[in-house]
């Protein structure tokens, strides 16, 4: 099971407090172990369809692809003030697109090469939203967000609606659209399959996310990020190391793909090693900052009279302090990756994600952030949409959206999907 980390109920998408009976595709056989090998090519014995498989993202209507762009009116009314405020400050002179060619990191004689993607290739996406109906952590807004992210990429980039798999949980849906563990991590191979430099891949969670504990060495605080399909309860969760195997590993030099998290403690939901603050800056680990948060919980624990539980907060203080450090080195040395993977997540690895309801609608604050931030503004940077999404979500809801990559980015180009 998972960490503990104290789920509060149906309005976070966090872990803790599970319901039992009545998930949607309980008693799917296990899915197969995550590819084993090193990055690109793609691992052998793991054919994905060629295509959509039949039946995914069908169903009844409610889960049909549109047969074009929709409206506008199908948008929350909040997400089209187009324009209506000045987007945060960016470089001089306008964002610029992304360099083609090699980039090289490091010492001249070492480090490593990748490339950005043009985004003018293949487009395709995987846009997957659970809400446990009928079980005691049942969240209301994650269909929605797959269905508004779904027309965003139609509408704003260009993607097409038979190039979109949609997996959603409810009464009536096809087999193959349900998103079990089984159907997840087969669509996850259909999204990377065949992918080529330039294309542009996107996938979308909105669902409850957890943590377990890591056995790696490779996570600084000692816990896994994980996040939970429909029938975690038989077939168990999926780690960030499973995601990050099945997702980046795969992809090759200059092959984009945007992830979007909208779960609780998915800040390294990909495990991707470079992680920026909102100057652009990477972030190092603030075990300055952990020992704060750290000693302060013991002191709450000894005060309520609990000796053991201060012992434990102290003894994991001290263990955090000295993991941090090379857990960042191995993340760095093992995850890094030429293929041009950005990830936005809705939070850090130690807060909760909202389930809100904006606009007279349910959904996910990060995913509405996203896409109302990318409609207010145009060309905006990697940047500026970070600190727009936070600005978003300031006041409203407390959790602090991430942005990491599978490289160092510079974070005032321009961002394309």
């Amino acid at each position: 099971m998972a960490y503990n980390g104290g789920y509060p109920g149906g309005a976070y998408r966090g872990n803790g407090g599970y319901p039992g009976a009545g998930h949607a595709g309980g008693g799917w056989a296990q899915a197969p172990p995550p590819p084993q090998q090193g990055y690109y090519p793609p691992p052998q014995g793991y054919p994905p369809p060629s295509g959509p498989p039949q039946g995914w993202g069908q169903g009844t209507n409610l889960y049909a692809p549109p047969q074009g762009p929709p409206p506008n009116h199908q948008y929350p009314a909040d997400y089209r003030h187009q324009n209506q405020y000045a987007p945060p400050p960016g470089p001089p002179g306008g964002a610029q697109r992304p360099p083609s060619g090699y980039v090289h990191a490091g010492p001249q004689n070492s480090g490593f090469n990748y490339q950005y993607s043009q985004c003018t290739g293949k487009k395709k996406a995987l846009l997957i939203g659970i809400n446990y109906p009928g079980t005691s952590a049942e969240l209301r807004g994650c269909h929605n967000d797959a269905k508004n992210m779904q027309r965003f990429l139609i509408q704003r980039y260009g993607y097409k609606a038979d190039d979109i798999v949609m997996l959603l949980d409810g009464p009536g849906a096809n087999h193959r659209s349900i998103p079990t563990r089984a159907n997840m991590t087969a669509a996850m191979g259909w999204l990377v399959q065949g992918a080529q430099p330039n294309d542009s891949l996107f996938f979308h969670y909105s669902g409850h996310g957890g943590q377990t504990k890591n056995t790696a060495g490779d996570e600084a605080d000692g816990y896994d990020e994980t996040i939970y399909p429909c029938d975690f309860k038989s077939s168990g969760q999926i780690t960030d190391n499973e995601l990050h195997d099945r997702l980046v590993k795969p992809l090759p030099p200059g092959c984009r793909l945007t992830a979007l998290f909208d779960s609780c403690h998915s800040a390294t939901a990909l495990d991707l090693p470079y992680i920026y603050d909102t100057k652009g800056n990477i972030k190092e680990p603030n075990l300055l900052a952990e020992a704060g948060s750290g000693i302060l919980s013991a002191g709450m624990s000894y005060a309520r009279g609990d000796v053991g539980g201060a012992l434990k907060g102290l003894f994991n203080l001290g263990k955090t302090a000295m993991n941090g450090g090379k857990a960042e080195e191995i993340t760095k040395q093992t995850k890094m990756s030429p293929a041009d993977v950005v990830m936005f997540s809705g939070c850090k690895d130690n807060q909760t994600s909202a389930d809100a309801s904006i606009a007279a609608q349910a959904t996910g604050a990060m995913s509405y952030a996203f896409i109302a931030s990318m409609s207010k503004y145009s060309n905006l940077t990697y940047n500026q949409l970070l600190n727009a999404i936070r600005d978003e979500l300031a006041g409203k809801y407390d959790q602090s959206p991430q942005l990491s990559a599978s490289h160092p980015i510079d974070t005032n180009l321009l961002f394309i999907a």
